[in-house]
């Protein structure tokens, strides 16, 4: 069983202008994911989603590797990484509310290649490797790879990948729009961060919504989609930032954003 030390030590939460570093802290397990890890992040999210002085988050690993997927000596004592119907990592089945960015050193396989999934932007090493081996250990990408691969790239890849288990590198990542942003060798934390201050600029309460439409159209027709944007959008147009980003640029000074 995890010691009180070890479940704390698992993620480790930093703030930095803003913008919080969640970082999975297992290297001598190449970051794989526990049950420790998968409530370490929850708390991290629901952390981020309620503190106002957040506007972004950043996911990544310790030691070089973002994480090597599901702990499977942890599997076999039913220690899985999953927080209730919150999904692998606390995170698929519910991200959070906030933009969430990965930075990828080295592996991020089966789960933790489901983790990016889960995240809004990637950025990633040049010599980062991803990909969804699943198959090879007689098991299935259940985290959401088998089910959201196949609307990120187009399908024929998407069962390559799935079905043969090989990673793939991170430039063909981003080739395929799996990664947006590609650095040299140990500087995706940094690339990661970058990304996050240019969003944490924004109007907060813009950011979420804008994100809340983005992940939720592709649940809705397009006649629908015209509606729910429109109750979704309406708060924002009358909010009190709404009027702030129009009374910085006719004084021509940075916004100062209330959230609301």
């Amino acid at each position: 069983m995890p010691t009180e030390t070890d479940e704390q030590d698992a993620v480790l939460v930093e703030r930095r202008d803003g913008v919080q570093v969640i970082t999975i802290n297992r290297p001598h397990a190449k970051n794989a994911l526990n049950g420790a890890v998968a409530r370490g992040i929850a708390a991290a999210v629901d952390e981020l989603d309620a503190d106002d002085d957040l506007r972004v988050g950043v996911l990544t690993g310790a030691g070089g590797t973002f994480s090597a997927g599901m702990d499977l000596k942890a599997f076999l004592t039913g220690d899985l990484p999953l927080v209730g119907d919150r999904g692998l990592g606390g995170i698929t089945q519910q991200p959070p509310r906030k933009p969430l960015i990965g930075a990828v050193e080295g592996w991020a396989v089966a789960g933790g290649f489901e983790l990016l999934l889960a995240c809004d932007l990637v950025v990633a090493s040049e010599t980062s490797r991803l990909g969804v081996p699943e198959v090879k250990r007689a098991l299935v990408a259940g985290g959401g790879a088998a089910m959201l691969l196949t609307r990120r790239i187009p399908q024929t890849i998407a069962l390559e990948l799935l079905l043969t288990g090989d990673p793939i590198t991170a430039q063909r990542a981003a080739d395929l729009g799996l990664v947006n942003r590609l650095t040299p060798e140990g500087g995706a934390l940094d690339g990661a961060l970058e990304l996050a201050a240019t969003i944490a600029a924004n109007g907060p309460l813009a950011v979420a919504i804008t994100k809340q439409i983005a992940r939720a159209s592709f649940d809705w027709t397009l006649e629908e989609g015209w509606d729910k944007q429109s109750e979704l959008m309406a708060p924002v147009f009358v909010s009190e930032d709404a009027q702030e980003g129009a009374t910085a640029v006719a004084e021509k000074r940075p916004p100062v954003w209330k959230g609301r």
